[in-house]
């Protein structure tokens, strides 16, 4: 996690341990770690880690076809609210927009790059990678298994009159990788974050810049999720909630939901702070195929108090707004609900 280290309480080795509930992926028992260590250095109390399977880490279905990335969610909220796990740690990308009743966002930790990278052959760049296979009469064929990326990637290729094939794939990250090792791909696209949080980062060719690849509403952040009626583990898990990431991923996730777009849609967003109290949002529209790309921006101070997630969410719904009025609903095609 970003930021100095917490001032916390020595581990009482006595006391019950907090049980963490997290999906088996290595990048999500990372993740979970990463939280686990800073919640005892803050309570004092030992977490230990309880491994839960979600339907999306067993189905081989494209996520578009299986709801997207919230099915990586369902299972933990459901042993939440069973008590089977005191708290959750997601990638906060893969929380669907609607809070179930019952659960809290307890936490925001500051956000992680939220770029996303290319992991090509032979170290190159994606534009060498498409100019290179370009002269070998033949296009880049690079794998992702997100509509959001495929769109911009081909508006990308569009724009510069090269070819380009995207690939839906699934798998983790070593699968991924190992599509363009084996060479069955040229290069795939994944997160930064992860790859950071995995100590991979040396195996990025390229970090895709926002002006090419704006990433998906909340890349890079994490959201620790507990039980409502949990007061003092929500009180404690609060320490860990970074503000200015909370409220930039608020208004990322407001312009999400305004539109009525579930997780696989190709839907990009991304806010940030221009000056202490300024925030501006980046938006994006397509269609898979690239053929048609819609983005707008706003931005609107914003003071980091009580109220600042509110001003957030009205920010990323105007915006929201400006682009159904441009036809961002018939780009997505139909908008799920």
């Amino acid at each position: 996690m970003n930021g100095q280290p917490l001032t916390g309480q020595a581990p009482d080795t006595t006391a019950a341990p907090l049980r963490l509930g997290t999906r088996r992926s290595a990048l999500a028992m990372a993740q979970s770690g990463m939280v686990a260590r800073e919640v005892t250095r803050l309570t004092g109390r030992p977490v230990e880690l309880v491994e839960i399977t979600t339907y999306g880490d067993t189905s081989r279905e494209a996520l578009a076809q299986i709801g997207g990335t919230g099915v990586f969610v369902s299972a933990l909220r459901d042993a939440l609210l069973e008590g089977r796990i005191d708290f959750a740690v997601h990638s906060l990308k893969d929380l669907p927009t609607a809070a179930p009743e019952g659960l809290l966002l307890a936490a925001v930790p500051e956000r992680e790059d939220s770029r996303d990278a290319l992991v090509a052959r032979e170290g190159l760049t994606l534009g060498e990678l498409v100019e290179k296979l370009a002269g070998a009469g033949r296009p880049a064929r690079i794998g992702t298994g997100s509509p959001r990326r495929m769109a911009q990637l081909n508006a990308w290729a569009r724009e510069r009159g090269d070819r380009l094939e995207t690939v839906a794939i699934r798998g983790n990250v070593d699968t991924r990788i190992g599509f363009v090792a084996s060479g069955e791909l040229d290069a795939v696209v994944l997160a930064t974050a992860g790859l950071n949080r995995l100590d991979r980062s040396a195996e990025i060719t390229e970090h895709l810049d926002p002006e090419l690849m704006v990433p998906a509403p909340g890349q890079g952040a994490l959201a620790i999720e507990c039980a409502a009626a949990d007061t003092a583990l929500a009180a404690a898990l609060a320490a860990l909630d970074h503000a200015p990431t909370r409220v930039a991923v608020a208004a990322e996730r407001a312009l999400l939901a305004t539109l009525e777009a579930g997780c696989s849609a190709p839907v990009a967003a991304l806010a940030g702070w221009s000056h202490r109290s300024e925030l501006w949002l980046e938006g994006v529209v397509g269609t898979v195929d690239g053929a048609d790309l819609l983005k707008m921006s706003a931005h609107g101070p914003i003071v980091l108090d009580e109220t600042a997630e509110q001003q957030a969410v009205a920010l990323g719904r105007a915006l929201a707004a400006r682009l159904l009025d441009a036809g961002a609903a018939a780009l997505m095609g139909e908008r799920a609900r």
